[in-house]
């Protein structure tokens, strides 16, 4: 990245003295992370746990272990180098590029390199600020690891926090992104995209190779697990997945009245045992007091009112709201929602029809 005075990443190479070891091939391959114990690889494979479950994954990775500079029980995870060079990953990385580097042009910064420029949360501060139009009160230049840390632990917070990440744990981590970790970095880049509606069109179902390493009585173990980074969105950032309600609201607007009025039917029936009632399904839950509330009730669990907003002031906090709604929706054994928490806000007809019906359908006995 230009313009910006920034101290170089800590884990830039530097020059090899005499008698020093040569950059193994994981340090010659766009490291994720290195650390002793295994929380960090546990995450990586959290997330990419679905290619346990798939026949025939993981696979093992063949490469020989004099490549390797692992301690005994130290674990280590990178990206394939031939997944970084897929055509599709590399239009990836040069939309968000791009995208970046439109979005700060007024402040003369340049992106070049998603891991080099992301790490230190410099850029992710500007980003965030010219996307929100708020600003955050962080050191602008930080000179030491520890003031990129503190600082891109700040910058986090406030990303999560917009994003709606209050309660669940997202792909990217203060350690994961300052470490350089590409895919962290992607997811995160990706989700700013999707819940800004930026208008770029990002390639449909990229995934990337992810290695894992481990070194066991000296002997080197590593399996390649795919990752998802993105699926298939339509102009709006939204799935493409059509469903009942696409063509409800399409073609038969009389149908749609009596699933409307159902699903009020429904909501009302419990919302009336703490004296609510609701009119509009459009309007009535685009702040998520009702659906937080509504959650409590077919859950059977108190709701802690310091938990949400009840009289929500902001966009923001309506955000948040919905967010929490969705999150206990999930602790109740329902999938995440595939509508946006600021969809609801934005009161969109279709994410609020589909998100009550989940609701209609899992609860419809409850008395």
């Amino acid at each position: 990245m230009s313009t910006l005075n920034r101290p170089k990443s800590p884990h830039t190479p530097s020059a090899i003295k005499k008698g020093e070891k040569e950059d193994s091939f994981w340090d010659k391959f766009s490291t994720l992370g290195r650390k002793r114990g295994t929380r960090e690889v546990k995450k990586v494979q959290e997330e990419g746990k679905y290619a346990i479950d798939s026949p025939g994954s993981p696979n093992q990775y063949d490469i020989p272990p004099e490549d390797y500079a692992l301690r005994e029980h130290e674990q280590r995870a990178v990206i394939d180098p031939q997944s970084i060079n897929d055509p599709v990953v590399v239009e990836l990385q040069r939309i968000l590029v791009d995208w970046i580097n439109d979005e700060l042009a007024e402040q003369r910064i340049i992106v070049q390199q998603l891991d080099e420029d992301m790490y230190d949360g410099q850029v992710l501060h500007k980003l965030w600020e010219k996307l929100t139009s708020k600003k955050l009160d962080v050191p602008e230049v930080t000179q030491s690891e520890q003031g990129q840390l503190e600082k891109l632990n700040i910058v986090l917070k406030a990303v999560n926090h917009t994003l709606g990440f209050h309660h669940k744990i997202p792909k990217w981590s203060v350690a994961s992104v300052h470490s350089k970790n590409l895919v962290a970095i992607l997811h995160l880049l990706v989700a700013l995209v999707r819940h800004f509606r930026a208008p770029v069109r990002l390639p449909e179902n990229v995934f990337v190779s992810v290695v894992i390493a481990e070194k066991n009585a000296g002997v080197l173990n590593a399996q390649k697990f795919q990752e998802q980074i993105t699926s298939e969105y339509d102009d709006v950032g939204m799935r493409c997945e059509k469903d009942a309600f696409d063509t409800l609201i399409d073609i038969a607007p009389d149908k749609l009245a009596v699933v409307k009025k159902s699903l009020i039917t429904f909501v009302n029936k419990h919302l009336a045992k703490l004296n609510f009632e609701i009119t509009d399904l459009n309007t009535d839950f685009h702040d998520g007091v009702y659906l937080c509330l509504l959650m409590g009730l077919l859950g059977g669990f108190f709701v802690p009112l310091h938990e949400f907003h009840l009289t929500p002031q902001d966009t923001e906090q309506k955000v948040s709201n919905v967010a929490f709604a969705f999150d206990l929706m999930q602790d109740v054994g329902l999938p995440k929602p595939k509508a946006r928490p600021l969809d609801i806000v934005n009161m969109d007809l279709k994410s609020t029809l589909r998100v009550l019906y989940s609701l209609f359908t899992m609860f419809r006995d409850f008395a």
